[in-house]
C-alpha cells in the first residue's frame, strides 16, 4: 500500500531532477573562483584554438600560468601581447612582475619602465631597489607607498627580506586585526616567528590557517621545519610526506621544495645529487650544499663553493664566518680566522640580531677565537637551556668551561656529548683528560689513552696526561705516562720527568698518602731505563723499604 502511493510520487520529481541536472559548460570564472588555475588555462587554450585569439584571452592565459608558478611560460606570453597592436600598456608592469620571479632584474626595470605610473608599478620598483641595494631609490619608492593593504604588505615583505622580523610582525598583524579574512596573513606572521626562532609560537599562528586549508604547500613545509627545529629530522619528514602526498606534478616548485628540505631532514641524504641543481632555484640550496661539506670534514670544498658569495643575509654572514674559521683553523691561516671573528662580531653586534640565539652564538664564537673565555661563557651561559642535549654546543661549552678552571662542570658538559665522532676528536679527549686529571680522577684519564690506537695523537695525549699529573702531585700515572713515553722516544726530558715523578710518589708512599705496595711498580718503572742514576735511586728506595718491612720482589 505505502509502495503503491510512492511511485506515482516519485515520477514527476525524477523528471525533475534530470531536468536540473543538465550540463553545462564550465566558465571561466568559475575556474579563476576556485583558483584552479590548470583549469582555467586548459579552457582559454581551447577558446584560443578555436579562433578567439583575442587580447583579453592572451592576457587571462598569461594571469594563470603567473598564478601557476610557471613564470616561463608566462613571460613567453606577455612578451607576444607587448607586440600585439592595442596591447594595454599596463602589460609591461605586468612583463616586469613575471620577469622579477625569473630573477631577471635588469630586464624587469627596463620592462616596468616603459609601463604607466601606478601603484603596481611603485610596488616592483621599490623590490627592485632593494635587489639592486640602491638604497637612495629604495627610500624614493618607500614615500610612494601609500596606506592601502597591497602597499602594507608589499612593506612588509621588504622588512621580512631585510631581516627586520618584528617590523614585518607588526604591519600584519595590523592588517589582519582590519581585515581578519585574510587568512594567508598568519602564514606570513609564522614564518617571521620561525625566523626569530620562536618556533611553538609559529606553529600556534600557522594552525589557524592550516584549519581552513589543510593541504596548503607553503603551510605543511613550514610546519615540517618547525617540527624539525622543535623535534627532530623523522618528525618533519613525516610532515613533509602529507606533502608529497598533495603536490600536483604540475607544481615544479613545491617538489623542489620537497627534494631540497628532505635533504636536510635526512642530514645530508642525497644532498649531492640533489641541491647542485636548485642552487639557482631554492636560495637555501647553496647554503645546506656548503653545509653539507663542513660536516664531511671538506672544509676546501665548502670554502670553493661559498667564497664568492657576497653574503646579504645573518644566515650567509653566520656561514661565511664557519667556513673562514674551520679553514683557518685547519690550514693555521690567522687571515681566515680574523675574517672569521669580523663576521661573527658583525652579526652578533647588530641590532636585529643581537638577542637572537644565533646572534649570541656568534658573538661567543668571536671570542673564542680570540680565546677570551670568560666573555665566551656570558653569552653561552645565556643560551644554554636551548641546547641542553646538543653535541655541539656542549663541545664548545665544555671547552670554555675548562679553560676558565672550572673542571668540574666542564667533565659534566664533556660526559653529556653523544656523537662517537667528536669523542673520537684528540681535542675532546685532552680536554676530558685534564678535567679528570684536575678533578683527582688520574685513572679515567689513563684509561681514555690506554683505548688509543698507537698515533701521534695517542702520544700527545701520553704528554698531556704525564705532565698535567705531574702538576697535580699525581705522581704514579705521571711516572707511567712519562716511562711509556721514553720507551717510545728516549729523550732525556723524559727520564727527568720519570725521575721526578718516582722520588715524587716514593715521598708519598713515605707520608702514607699512597699505598707502600706501589712501591714495587715503582722499582719496575726505574728499571726500564739504562741511566747510571736508576741504581742510586732503586738502592735507596730498597733500603727503605727493608727498614720498613715492606716487600718488593
Amino acid at each position: 500500500m505505502l509502495l503503491s502511493r510512492a511511485k506515482p510520487a516519485s515520477g514527476p520529481a525524477t523528471v525533475e531532477e534530470k531536468e536540473k541536472k543538465k550540463k553545462k559548460l564550465p566558465k571561466l570564472e568559475d575556474f579563476v573562483g576556485a583558483r584552479d588555475y590548470t583549469g582555467a588555462v586548459t579552457l582559454l587554450e581551447f577558446e584560443r584554438a578555436n579562433k578567439k585569439n583575442d587580447i583579453q584571452t592572451a592576457m587571462w592565459i598569461a594571469y594563470c600560468y603567473f598564478h601557476l608558478g610557471d613564470y616561463k611560460r608566462c613571460l613567453k606570453e606577455y612578451k607576444e601581447i607587448t607586440e600585439m597592436k592595442g596591447a594595454p600598456p599596463e602589460a609591461w608592469v605586468y612583463l616586469g612582475c613575471t620577469m622579477f620571479f625569473l630573477g631577471m632584474y635588469k630586464e624587469a626595470e627596463e620592462a616596468c619602465g616603459k609601463g604607466p605610473t601606478s601603484k603596481l608599478q611603485n610596488r616592483l620598483m621599490f623590490h627592485l631597489s632593494h635587489k639592486f641595494n640602491d638604497e637612495k631609490k629604495l627610500m624614493s619608492f618607500h614615500k610612494n607607498l601609500q596606506d592601502i593593504v597591497e602597499d602594507q604588505l608589499s612593506l612588509a615583505s621588504i622588512h621580512y627580506l631585510r631581516s627586520h622580523y618584528q617590523e614585518a610582525i607588526d604591519i600584519y598583524k595590523r592588517v589582519l586585526l582590519e581585515n581578519r579574512e585574510f587568512l594567508a596573513l598568519n602564514v606570513y606572521v609564522a614564518l617571521c616567528y620561525y625566523k626569530l626562532d620562536y618556533y611553538d609560537v609559529s606553529q600556534e599562528v600557522l594552525a589557524v590557517y592550516l584549519q581552513h586549508f589543510p593541504d596548503s604547500t607553503v603551510a605543511i613545509n613550514l610546519k615540517a621545519c618547525n617540527h624539525f627545529r622543535l623535534y627532530n629530522g623523522k618528525a618533519a619528514e613525516a610532515e613533509l610526506k602529507n606533502l608529497s602526498d598533495v603536490c600536483s606534478p604540475s607544481f615544479k616548485f613545491a617538489s623542489d621544495l620537497i627534494k631540497h628540505n628532505l635533504v636536510v631532514f635526512r642530514a645530508g641524504e642525497s644532498a649531492l645529487q640533489v641541491l647542485p641543481p636548485l642552487i639557482d632555484v631554492i636560495p637555501e640550496a647553496r647554503l645546506n650544499l656548503v653545509i653539507y661539506y663542513l660536516r664531511q670534514d671538506d672544509i676546501q670544498e665548502a670554502y670553493n663553493h661559498f667564497k664568492d658569495v657576497s653574503p646579504t643575509t645573518p644566515q650567509e654572514y653566520i656561514l661565511k664566518g664557519v667556513v673562514n674559521a674551520a679553514l683557518g683553523q685547519e690550514q693555521g691561516l690567522n687571515d681566515h680566522i680574523k675574517i672569521a671573528q669580523q663576521y661573527f662580531q658583525l652579526v652578533g653586534g647588530s641590532a636585529s640580531e643581537c638577542d637572537t640565539i644565533p646572534g649570541r652564538q656568534c658573538m661567543a664564537s668571536c671570542f673564542f677565537l680570540l680565546k677570551q673565555f670568560e666573555d665566551v661563557l656570558i653569552y653561552l651561559n645565556s643560551i644554554k637551556s636551548y641546547f641542553y642535549n646538543e653535541d655541539q654546543f656542549n663541545y664548545n661549552f665544555g671547552q670554555a668551561k675548562a679553560a676558565t678552571g672550572n673542571y668540574k662542570e666542564a667533565e659534566e658538559i664533556f660526559l653529556m656529548i653523544q656523537s662517537e665522532k667528536m669523542k673520537a676528536d684528540y681535542v675532546y679527549l685532552g680536554w676530558l683528560a685534564r678535567c679528570y686529571i684536575m678533578n683527582r680522577k688520574p685513572r679515567l684519564a689513563w684509561e681514555l689513552y690506554l683505548k688509543q690506537e698507537t698515533s701521534s695523537e695517542s702520544f700527545s695525549l701520553l704528554q698531556l696526561i704525564a705532565n698535567d699529573c705531574y702538576k697535580m702531585g699525581q705522581f704514579y700515572y705521571s711516572a707511567k705516562a712519562f716511562d711509556v713515553l721514553e720507551r717510545l722516544d728516549p729523550n732525556p726530558e723524559y727520564w727527568e720527568g720519570k725521575r721526578g715523578a718516582c722520588i715524587g710518589l716514593f715521598q708519598q708512599i713515605i707520608a702514607g698518602h699512597e699505598p707502600r705496595e706501589t712501591l714495587r711498580e715503582i722499582l719496575a718503572i726505574l728499571r726500564n731505563t739504562g741511566n747510571a742514576q736508576v741504581e742510586y735511586i732503586i738502592r735507596i728506595m730498597k733500603k727503605w723499604a727493608k727498614d720498613n718491612r715492606v716487600s718488593v720482589t
